[in-house]
């Protein structure tokens, strides 16, 4: 059972490009509760929202390509 080094790789980049996004949609979202009187609450919101759920997304995403990479029966 070999492991697949470039699912791997591309795995590994989701996992890296998930990591930021789950710390910066929560800090976003903080932010755009402390500034409710702002004219852009609402577009910080939802711009928080998304990048919290793309970090999610793209986590998911790249636990399966690594998964993948080591479990895939060929």
């Amino acid at each position: 059972m070999a492991t697949d080094k470039q699912t791997l790789n591309r795995g590994i980049v989701f996992m890296a490009c998930a990591l930021p996004l789950m710390f910066i949609g929560p800090a976003v979202i903080h932010f755009a509760f402390i500034n409710k009187m702002q004219s852009t609450y609402l577009l910080i919101l939802a711009l928080g929202i998304i990048m919290c759920i793309g970090g999610v997304v793209l986590a998911f995403k790249g636990l399966l390509k690594i998964m993948n990479s080591l479990f895939k029966s060929e």
